[in-house]
């Protein structure tokens, strides 16, 4: 288990990174306000924390979205999308430019399209 915040940057602690999950857990206080935030790097097979690795008080995973990389991740799909290539694939594309009118970003075709 590692824990990691803003100062932790050495090559090792981000190559650990890449095979086992990191999990955010926040700490719980007996006021309700909101406690210290931190992320651990724990294999999955381990059970969720109870209570903070160096101080021991009270603490709670808080569910978090996981960042999946590859083919369909929001980066490759904008770059899959992006102007130039829907043109070099041979699409046209347009945008709304307002009052009606549509103008062209990409493509062969009429530079704007109106709702007239």
């Amino acid at each position: 288990m590692m824990i990691r915040d803003s100062s932790s940057s050495s090559a090792a602690a981000w190559a650990y990174t890449d095979i086992v999950p990191t999990y955010t857990y926040q700490v719980v206080t007996d006021d309700g306000s909101e406690g210290e935030i931190f992320e651990v790097v724990q294999p999955m097979s381990e059970d969720p924390l109870t209570a903070h690795p160096e101080t021991g008080v009270p603490v709670r995973r808080i569910p978090s979205v996981p960042n999946i990389a590859g083919k369909w991740s929001d980066s490759a799909t904008k770059s899959q999308l992006s102007n130039a290539n829907l043109d070099r694939l041979g699409f046209t594309k347009y945008e709304k430019a307002g009052d009606g009118h549509y103008e062209k970003r990409a493509g062969k075709g009429p530079d704007t399209l109106s709702a007239d």
